[in-house]
């Protein structure tokens, strides 16, 4: 699978460990949800980044506890049509404050992505190698969105309704004084 983020094909910094693997020193890793909450404490207190790979049918909130030492939330879409993790990726970001990366990975689909990004979600584990690289391009396409979402973009109504810098003004009877005289 290829991972896009900000626009680009990246490679994965993370490595993914098994439930019974050991945990390489040093390397950012990716965990699965009970592999973590097994071994929260410790994982936690790592010097290096740690991920979780988070079903869509478990509550976010088990994570609120260490949502500030976790650099990599994964959520999981395991069909196109099982849209939780949308909702996951809400919450974490609005309710719980979320700033670290929020991957999507799964069944994820070019279709989806904008609403993806309007969720949240700023990394994206595609599979087909052919979509990697319009979810690279798709991210730049809009710029004004009506509907307010996660991703922290005003929605154009509210950009329209905030006040505006003050333009100069040329007073009319100086202007008017100077063409007569």
């Amino acid at each position: 699978m290829q991972l896009v983020k900000a626009g680009k094909i990246v490679e994965d910094s993370y490595v993914r460990v098994l439930d019974e693997a050991p945990l390489p020193e040093g390397a950012p890793v990716l965990l699965t949800a009970a592999r973590f909450l097994a071994d929260a404490h410790e994982i936690v207190e790592r010097d290096a980044p740690v991920g979780v790979l988070w079903p869509n049918d478990r509550r976010v909130a088990e994570l609120a506890p260490w949502l500030d030492r976790l650099s990599l939330i994964a959520l999981v879409f395991p069909k196109f049509r099982d849209g939780r993790a949308y909702s996951q990726a809400r919450l974490l970001r609005e309710r719980y404050g979320f700033r670290g990366e929020l991957r999507a990975t799964g069944d994820v689909l070019r279709d989806q992505f904008q609403f993806l990004l309007r969720a949240g979600f700023d990394a994206f584990e595609v599979k087909k190698p052919a979509d990697a690289g319009v979810f690279a391009q798709a991210a730049a396409r809009f710029s004004v969105f009506y509907q307010p979402s996660a991703d922290g973009r005003v929605p154009a109504l509210r950009q329209r309704l905030q006040p505006r810098a003050p333009v100069a003004r040329v007073e009319r009877s100086e202007t008017r004084e100077q063409s007569i005289g």
